[in-house]
């Protein structure tokens, strides 16, 4: 602006605020707000995330080594730098018990983990939120969806979880959502 006062330049601007329209000159003009009326644009409230794909994956998904896990398509994908490596029926936590949403981390690893709460094998654990943790469920193998987790993240294909496993390393990403 500082330049085009020198020249002696009168410009206006106009940038649309809300219902109205500032305006502003170069030297006599004070920037005002007039009252025009503009057409009514219908905006969104809360932007939706935009899922990727065709598991519909979180954009949160697509950098390093995630493990990707949807509830609403009940399907973890495991994923490297956005590549698809493996992808896993998966069942969640019950309405009492339910697997906790958000962007975790593996904070720990247990191939021949046992509960100590509910004394059931967990193989291939992959602990990302308190006690809870990604592994294989002979449950979930043998009932399908008719059950529930304690929280955790059953996946009923075990051959692929343990290749998945032996790749993870502790502070990789695990991302649960329902979308």
């Amino acid at each position: 602006m500082g330049i085009l006062r020198k020249l002696g330049a009168t410009v206006t601007a106009v940038a649309f605020v809300g219902v109205g329209a500032l305006t502003a000159g170069t030297t006599a003009q004070a920037a005002t707000v007039a009252p025009k009326t503009v057409a009514a644009v219908p905006q969104k409230a809360v932007a939706k995330t935009k899922y990727i794909g065709r598991y519909h994956l979180d954009p949160r998904c697509m950098k390093g080594r995630v493990m990707c896990a949807n509830k609403k398509t009940r399907k973890m994908v495991y994923l490297v730098n956005g590549k698809t490596i493996y992808v896993l029926d998966a069942r969640f936590g019950g309405s009492k018990t339910p697997t906790r949403n958000g962007q975790f981390k593996v904070y720990r690893k247990s191939k021949n983990h046992v509960s100590s709460l509910y004394k059931s094998k967990m193989p291939y654990s992959m602990f990302f939120s308190g006690g809870q943790a990604v592994h294989y469920s002979s449950d979930f193998k043998a009932r399908g969806y008719n059950g529930a987790s304690h929280g955790c993240l059953n996946i009923r294909d075990k051959a692929k979880l343990a290749k998945i496993y032996a790749q993870i390393k502790i502070g990789d990403k695990v991302v649960v959502y329902s979308g």
